[in-house]
């Protein structure tokens, strides 16, 4: 498929979702439970050069925290999510004021110190003065949940995952899809202070290579383009001024434009359907079990990252578009998650959502309250929709699609 045919599906696809607070009108349905997939808050790069010296002899700014942890700045982001989806399902009458019950709500994380404080710092806003302890693997140990391929496992088949990759391209293969991308690439080297004729984003190929237990991935200029887009995505929310953001070569603008690379990436290594069941498949049962078992919690959150919910978005083939990203990408602190409802009669549904920051919201860290609300998108499922609950699956049809796409 073609990025303008993907466009045009991913625009069918949105028409679908709500404006940014409303809830679908849905007469005489209860929110009972609500589990959601969180990526961790702003972080800095996760090493000393976020692209090699070949793309960039530049001097990267400096972080307050250590490579890849969660920063002060990326707390009290996530910490204003917190505060405003609590009125937020507070005022739709999933809970009281006060501390919830015990057990009413569940904080669960990847074993990454980023992802544990980020779900810490959101039940600091979601709970204040309450108890909010969060469950994760510790730090070496098994991660099945969140890192499932991360140690190759051997029933995994690398060379499907490949195979199926590749099928996504255009005619012409990836580098088709990377000419495309050229407008792109030199902006890039412009902002990377990448020489030119001879800069390498502009001559090297970008290739999916395949692994034999593991999803491809892509390397080369696309790969490079993601990163550095990423990491002046993280340098603009961080709240830098814009004469360090990008060496202040680069523009409010320029830096979503850019950031087209990072979704495009999920495209070929978190989006190919045996890619995303293989890794989707913990995640989904994790939050189907949420909605499902027995005097569960009323809120479940699960720390992760953004290749997780890029993960489950294949898996459950769905699309979003938060303003001021490309469509599909994953932001700071944004969340994929579920709702599960009753009617009258005790028929229940489950409605797919989107919920985040914009970017300026994150930046200019802005008191998510009144007007100033955080982007929430309901999702349209496959395969779902009824006039008594639009845009929603019931129960038992959605248990059955999640189930019937888990790989063992």
């Amino acid at each position: 498929m073609t990025i303008a045919r993907l466009a045009t599906t991913l625009a069918a696809t949105l028409a679908l979702a709500l404006p940014a607070s409303a809830a679908p009108k849905s007469p005489g349905l209860r929110l009972e439970r609500v589990v959601m997939l969180m990526r961790h808050g702003i972080r800095p790069p996760t090493k000393p050069l976020p692209v090699p010296a070949a793309y960039s002899r530049e001097t990267w700014p400096g972080w307050p925290v250590d490579f890849g942890l969660l920063t002060p700045r990326g707390a009290a982001g996530v910490k204003l999510l917190g505060e405003a989806d609590r009125g937020y399902y507070t005022a739709r009458g999933l809970f009281a004021r006060g501390c919830p019950a015990p057990g009413a709500v569940v904080l669960k994380a990847s074993s990454k110190q980023r992802a544990i404080r980020t779900a810490e710092s959101w039940g600091e806003g979601f709970m204040p003065g309450c108890t909010a302890s969060v469950s994760h693997p510790g730090e070496g140990d098994p991660d099945p949940i969140f890192h499932g391929l991360d140690d190759a496992p051997a029933w995994f088949d690398g060379a499907r995952a490949h195979r199926e990759s590749l099928a996504l391209a255009p005619r012409g293969g990836i580098a088709a899809e990377a000419l495309a991308y050229r407008a792109d690439l030199l902006l890039l080297a412009r902002v990377l202070g990448c020489a030119m004729p001879a800069c390498p984003l502009l001559s090297d190929p970008s290739t999916l290579v395949a692994a034999p237990h593991d999803r491809p991935d892509l390397e080369g200029p696309i790969d490079i383009g993601s990163t550095a887009s990423q990491t002046f995505l993280l340098e603009y929310v961080e709240g830098m001024p814009m004469a360090q953001v990008g060496w202040g070569r680069i523009t409010r603008a320029e830096i979503e434009q850019l950031l087209r690379f990072h979704p495009l990436k999920f495209r070929y290594s978190n989006r190919p359907d045996y890619v995303a069941r293989a890794a989707g498949s913990p995640l989904a049962r994790e939050m189907l079990a949420a909605l499902t078992t027995p005097r569960g919690a009323k809120l479940t959150l699960l720390g992760g990252h953004d290749t997780n919910i890029a993960d489950l978005g294949g898996f459950m083939r769905v699309h979003w578009k938060v303003p001021s990203y490309p469509a599909d990408d994953v932001p700071p602190g944004s969340a994929i998650g579920f709702e599960l409802l009753r009617d009258g009669k005790g028929h229940r549904y489950v409605r797919a959502f989107y919920r985040a920051q914009t970017m300026d919201q994150l930046r200019e860290q802005r008191r998510l309250t009144g007007r100033e609300q955080p982007f929430r998108q309901y999702l349209a499922m496959p395969g779902c929709g009824n006039s008594t609950a639009p845009r929603a699956c019931t129960l038992a049809a959605f248990t059955r699609g999640v189930r019937g796409r888990v790989l063992p």
